[in-house]
């Protein structure tokens, strides 16, 4: 069951825009790093592309919090 709650509804979006605004965080650094790994030794792009991936485990973790949230399962 939806709560009906407006409370619960910026608290999920706090949770999912957190986790998307961390993974852009993270990415940026990284994604540039990588660029520089890939211009100088091509076949890095195996470990660069699974080390840019990482991140994107931060904004699944957000939004499963967010649908906690909006759920009221806990």
């Amino acid at each position: 069951m939806v709560s009906s709650d407006p409370m619960f509804a910026v608290a999920a979006a706090i949770a999912i825009a957190g986790g998307l605004i961390g993974t852009g965080i993270a990415q940026q650094g990284i994604g540039a790093a990588g660029m520089g790994i890939i211009g100088e030794k091509p076949e890095k792009f195996g470990q660069v592309l699974f080390f840019f991936v990482i991140p994107e485990t931060l904004w699944i973790v957000g939004f499963v919090l967010g649908l906690i949230l909006l759920l009221q399962i806990l």
